[in-house]
């Protein structure tokens, strides 16, 4: 099966150059960049740290000058040069890269057109983009899973209070998770109750594009069930194979 094109657009002003390779990575997972854009006023000193990073990955940098002090100015370049990419229907998805909300009415055009969009941004990006894109990722978790444990800077020491807000916090989005699943499960299981495993992420993604296994600390969708207390059981392996599916339902209370 041939890679579905997509056309990578960088805001520079809201992307840090620590995040490319986490860039990279991740939409290699689903396709191939035949764009590669990144958007900023590179005669500003703060700019040059993604000189290098822009050769390494071969993305051209598009000059934008910041006309008035205060506005982010490459927000009209990266829509202009978006919807001329549309236009030219050479691609089957964007992938923008910003914690802007300001293109929230792009990625919602963009999928109007048919079009798949994936977001990418820090964990304070404004709901309502990442609502618009079909796939939203999280850089700031995703490069911090990805590094070595002994690099990764020490843990300032919490009183009981923090630590009691952040527990709370965790369990607060852990138990939406599992109610979301739950629902999914209920909705479209089988009389059995089981409902293949698969079509339970797919729905998941649907209803929220931000939801990513990894920002739960597992690295596949079939940890996280089973981490999460729901039964999963193999269907279809064979002795000579190592091929299965998975299949899950709501582990019934003793």
């Amino acid at each position: 099966m041939e890679d579905k094109k997509f056309a990578l657009l960088i805001d520079a002003d809201n992307t840090a150059p620590k995040y490319i390779k986490t860039i990279m990575d991740e939409l290699a997972n689903i396709g191939v960049a035949t764009y590669r854009r990144i958007y900023g006023d590179w005669t500003a000193e703060n700019m040059s740290s993604w000189k290098s990073v822009l050769l390494d990955h071969s993305i051209s940098p598009v000059q934008q000058y910041s006309y008035t002090s205060g506005k982010n100015s490459t927000d009209s370049a990266m829509i202009i040069d978006a919807m001329d990419i549309l236009y030219a229907d050479g691609v089957d998805g964007f992938c923008l890269v910003s914690s802007d909300s300001d293109f929230t009415r792009l990625a919602m055009r963009l999928r109007e057109a048919g079009k798949t969009v994936v977001g990418m941004g820090k964990e304070q990006t404004p709901a309502p983009f990442v609502a618009a894109c079909n796939q939203f990722k999280y850089l700031d978790v995703l490069y911090e899973e990805a590094q070595p444990k002994a690099s990764k800077p020490a843990v300032k020491k919490q009183t009981k209070s923090d630590s009691k807000t952040k527990r709370t916090k965790e369990e607060i989005k852990r138990d939406k998770l599992i109610a979301a699943i739950k629902k999914i499960i209920e909705e479209n299981s089988e009389d059995d109750g089981w409902m293949y495993a698969a079509k339970v992420g797919d729905i998941l993604q649907k209803k929220n594009p931000d939801f990513d296994c990894r920002n739960y600390g597992y690295k596949k969708f079939v940890l996280l069930l089973q981490g999460l207390g729901f039964e999963t059981q193999r269907r279809g392996a064979k002795s000579d194979s190592s091929a299965y599916d998975v299949y899950v339902r709501i582990k019934e209370s003793k």
